[in-house]
């Protein structure tokens, strides 16, 4: 029987359980799954069988006395509030888990203390990568812990930065987007949707890890190109004092958000993994203006894509007319040929096969007699 592949599988908006799904829909169907989460309504209609285990959701969780809450983090850990019977239950839960199936690899998606626990449990793990500012000890410990790491993306947008040694045990998917609805072209998506075949179409997108798209900064670019439609799909973020204007319009939450991305001519977003690899995917110029998160992620990520050529961007949303004009021509001169090779349609695939073969190679010989440490030849 093949070892089983866990995941920890983050809560926060849908990419981590997205991202989840799509590696083990690619996982041989003998190969046993489970996945441990917060979020286990994430994972309803996954067609694959898979074991889910809920695990309780200690966001906002209160710690039961002020002198318990006045205890200093210590740098190798990020969260961990003292005193939280939700923290004990989890911990207790994801190592009698693992431990009760004999789990061949634990995939954290992600948490550096998760990683940590499990290299103190003997169980071997493979941190998802992520973008970001993360040279600090408690990113170091989880990444030396793991016995691999998984990046969702084209090796091209690496940082920099980032340190050889940990870069040699990763594996880069290719760009990874979970979306699988086919890409029309754009007068079709157009057609589609009921669009002007001519007009100047800009397209402002954000996922559900946010608060979503400021609008204030959405009327001054209405404003600043009056000729062009502006769409904001998913959730924006209203202040209470924005003037509307008749070529800006919000849409919300929509299920065809590949049709109004194939019928921009530009795409506004923020550098989320499966936003990003959506664009690319359907080739668009892309305008980016990352959303503040945790170690700097998306800023890097979005450093990463300028450096390319994929993308302009700024460090904030602009405020002004002018700065949206300058903003708006140079995304218009962008080739969108540049960011299309940053999506590979075969991404959960290779991953998932790296993940299954990393397993049967770390368990090769398991349960044999005098399996031999080293191998004499001569």
């Amino acid at each position: 029987m093949k070892k089983p592949i866990s995941f920890f599988v983050h809560h926060q908006g849908r990419g981590h359980a997205n991202r989840t799904m799509a590696l083990a829909a690619e996982f041989a169907r003998d190969r046993p799954v489970s996945m441990l989460t917060a979020g286990p309504q994430l994972f309803d209609g996954f067609s694959r069988d898979i074991e889910i285990v809920p695990l309780p959701n200690m966001i906002g969780a209160a710690v039961p006395t002020p002198r318990l809450h006045a205890e200093p983090t210590p740098q190798v850990m990020h969260c961990v509030p003292l005193g939280l019977a939700e923290m004990r239950r989890t911990m207790r839960l994801i190592l009698d888990h693992l431990d009760d199936r004999q789990s061949g690899l634990f995939v954290v998606d992600v948490s550096a203390e998760i990683g940590l626990l499990s290299r103190v449990a003997s169980v071997p793990s493979v941190q998802i990568r992520m973008h970001g500012d993360r040279a600090d000890i408690g990113h170091v410990g989880a990444y030396e812990a793991a016995v691999g790491m998984l990046a969702p993306f084209d090796e091209r947008l690496e940082q920099d930065d980032y340190p050889a040694a940990l870069r040699a045990k990763t594996f880069y998917t290719g760009g990874l987007c979970t979306t699988l609805a086919e890409v029309p072209t754009r007068d079709e998506a157009r057609r589609r949707l009921g669009l002007d075949p001519k007009r100047e179409i800009i397209v402002a997108v954000t996922g559900g890890g946010g608060s979503g798209t400021p609008y204030a900064p959405l009327t001054v670019a209405a404003r600043a190109a009056p000729d062009a439609l502006w769409l904001a799909i998913g959730p924006t973020h209203r202040e209470g004092h924005e003037t509307d204007f008749a070529n800006l319009a919000e849409l919300g939450w929509v299920a065809n958000v590949t049709d109004y991305l194939a019928a921009a001519d530009l795409v506004i977003a923020s550098a989320g993994d499966n936003t990003v690899h959506e664009i690319a995917r359907i080739g668009r110029r892309l305008l980016v203006l990352p959303e503040w998160r945790y170690f700097g992620e998306q800023r890097r990520k979005a450093e990463a894509l300028v450096r390319l050529g994929a993308a302009v961007g700024a460090p904030a949303w602009p405020s002004d007319l002018a700065a949206w004009q300058d903003l708006l021509a140079k995304a218009r001169a962008l080739d969108p040929a540049a960011i299309a090779p940053l999506y590979d349609g075969e991404a959960a695939a290779k991953g998932a096969a790296w993940l299954e073969r990393l397993t049967d190679e770390l368990w090769e010989g398991a349960g044999t007699e005098a399996a031999p440490l080293l191998k004499v030849v001569g």
